[in-house]
């Protein structure tokens, strides 16, 4: 499993530096601050294009500012893939349209939302090497019991009966070995190292001196997690149901 870290970083740069170096980084378009670093350091990288921060601020994604930059990077050795343009809360048809405008030379996932049928999942899954799977509507909030009953659905429409799923998967927002350690995700995303370097508290008295010591410790701790191998309902499934 990759665990793609969110960006930008705060603190220094050298705090960015420090986190980065040797890891899986993902891109946010709105933020590019630390695209330098990530490019020169990181393993490997992905671009996010905003949707989720447009949905939550309101607005809409400029997408073809963002195929452009797309373009201007996907030849770079690091680069995995771009998240496809979407609208979160949007149609089904009008996010399949999105999809039928991505230019077929750039590496694109599409995402499957969460208050989007289960048919649909199950047609990009068979169509798509790689599907991401983002939390939307009533299911917003990863790792909840409405979520993770929603999920035990998904899971089960698009695994065989061997548990495997029929592309490979990727976790929007779900960068969290409670959530990750259960589904067999190829890859996932979080802030969680960006966000909560910052944070004193959450260490008690054997505390990191700086933020991107910090921000690296967190990294650590979920890097040594990995996915389920195959999906089977876990506690938290069966705590939903």
């Amino acid at each position: 499993m990759i665990h793609y870290h969110g960006t930008p970083i705060g603190g220094t740069r050298q705090d960015a530096a420090r986190l980065l170096a040797g890891r899986h980084a993902l891109v946010p378009f709105p933020r590019q601050d630390d695209m330098g670093i990530v490019a020169e350091s990181c393993q490997s990288f992905v671009f996010d294009n905003g949707a989720f921060t447009v949905w939550k601020k309101g607005g809409q994604v400029d997408v073809d500012d963002f195929t452009r930059w797309t373009d201007d990077w996907h030849r770079h050795p690091g680069f995995d893939w771009a998240l496809i343009p979407d609208v979160i809360d949007g149609d089904e048809d009008a996010n399949d349209r999105l999809l039928e405008q991505w230019p077929s030379h750039l590496a694109g996932v599409p995402v499957w939302h969460m208050h989007e049928s289960i048919e649909r999942l199950q047609r990009l899954t068979m169509t798509w090497r790689t599907v991401a799977l983002g939390s939307s509507g009533q299911w917003r909030s990863p790792g909840t019991a409405a979520w993770w009953k929603r999920m035990g659905a998904a899971m089960d429409a698009i695994c065989d009966d061997q548990g495997r799923p029929a592309c490979r998967l990727h976790g929007l927002r779900m960068l969290d070995p409670a959530i990750f350690q259960y589904l067999p995700l190829s890859s996932a995303d979080s802030t969680n190292a960006a966000v909560n370097g910052g944070s004193v508290s959450r260490f008690g008295m054997y505390t990191p001196p700086s933020a991107g010591q910090r921000a690296s410790v967190i990294a650590d701790r979920i890097e040594t997690h990995t996915s389920a191998p195959i999906w089977q309902r876990g506690p938290q499934t069966e705590l939903a149901l």
